[in-house]
């Protein structure tokens, strides 16, 4: 079967694998219908020290269950799947607390996937983790394809900042980053019933697809200058809430300076720090929270349903569609600021 690898820094290319086989009792073998490109990924394309060949490190997907193993009960061959990047297991106490991107029992990479860009994928741990979407991917357009896609992770990541930091009918919200993320905690925080919402950016088409999102201002200026800005349109003393989708110390720092004392944080974008420290939020008592997104729990619960109704369209942020076979150019669309995301059609 073809996968995508790292052929060397800013090049990816396909090559033949061994399709994969059954492991364990709870793997599912999946044949891939959809798959993508991350900005997560885009740190392997840009490293300069990438090894010739490493696999690709997607991990988003929807597809057509092919084998199971015998501990699978609530999925089997034939079933039309969202493939989460989490690999939760619904049972310890992470789980059933709605935090299934840290799940207790399966720690650190044996809850992440890794190498989806490809025709198949093995899926551990799948037995509470796959998302059953009713009937086949012929049954729905190809705009509700990419919203059913956006379910494996981005949606899924968006609502977690939204979630972890309590938006609440009413509040007044700052999303800070407009990449894929950023959009989707948009619609995640209009779906909370947020009275504002700010997007910092400074690329117009991503403006314009935020406030047909739902966004009600956009902020292109940085630092001092765009937090006054910001606490200029929301008033008062500042924003209730800032949801952080980039994963820098810079975007931190906009976070906590758009908040009025008490605010709430909530950081879903990877960090690229590990020494930010917090000392200096005490005397604002504000509330941070974040991580990897509870992507079995929110699909499950809200968010599937969300997309079928057509209450959300979270798809629009797939600007761009390629083959398998143009993988390199959907990589590169990306990192060009050409393309929000990349969806990847696998035949």
């Amino acid at each position: 079967m073809k996968s995508a690898i790292y052929t060397q820094a800013g090049q990816v290319g396909l090559t033949e694998i061994d399709r994969p086989q059954l492991q364990a009792a709870d793997d599912a073998i999946i044949r891939i219908v959809r798959t993508c490109v991350c900005g997560s990924d885009l740190w392997s394309y840009r490293n300069p020290d990438i090894e010739e060949g490493h696999g690709n490190s997607g991990h988003e997907a929807i597809g057509i269950v092919e084998e199971v193993g015998d501990a699978i009960t609530t999925v089997k061959a034939g079933d039309f799947v969202v493939a989460p990047f989490t690999h939760g297991c619904g049972q310890c106490d992470a789980c059933r607390a709605g935090f299934d991107g840290s799940c207790d029992r399966h720690q650190g990479g044996d809850n992440f996937s890794g190498g989806v860009q490809a025709e198949y994928i093995r899926f551990q741990h799948a037995d509470w983790s796959l998302i059953k979407i009713p009937g086949q991917p012929s049954d729905y357009t190809e705009g509700m394809l990419k919203s059913l896609l956006t379910l494996a992770d981005v949606m899924p990541t968006g609502y977690h900042a939204a979630r972890v930091a309590d938006v609440k009918p009413g509040d007044r919200v700052v999303v800070i980053g407009d990449g894929a993320v950023g959009q989707c905690a948009v619609i995640a925080a209009k779906m909370r019933g947020a009275s504002q919402i700010v997007l910092m950016s400074r690329h117009e088409d991503r403006q314009k697809m935020a406030l047909e999102s739902g966004a009600t201002a956009v902020v292109a200026e940085r630092g001092e200058e765009g937090i006054a800005k910001v606490r200029e349109i929301v008033g008062g003393n500042g924003a209730d809430v800032a949801l952080e989708c980039v994963g820098t110390e810079a975007a931190i720092d906009q976070a906590l300076g758009v908040l009025h004392n008490g605010g709430r944080v909530g950081f879903v974008g990877v960090p690229h720090y590990d020494k930010t420290p917090l000392g200096s939020t005490f005397a604002q008592n504000t509330i941070v929270g974040g991580g990897p997104a509870s992507v079995t729990t929110y699909v499950k619960d809200e968010l599937l349903k969300a997309v079928l109704d057509g209450a959300i369209n979270p798809g629009r942020v797939f600007t761009n569609t390629y083959k398998l076979s143009d993988v390199n150019q959907a990589y590169k669309d990306m990192d060009d600021r050409k393309s929000i995301k990349s969806m990847l059609v696998v035949d």
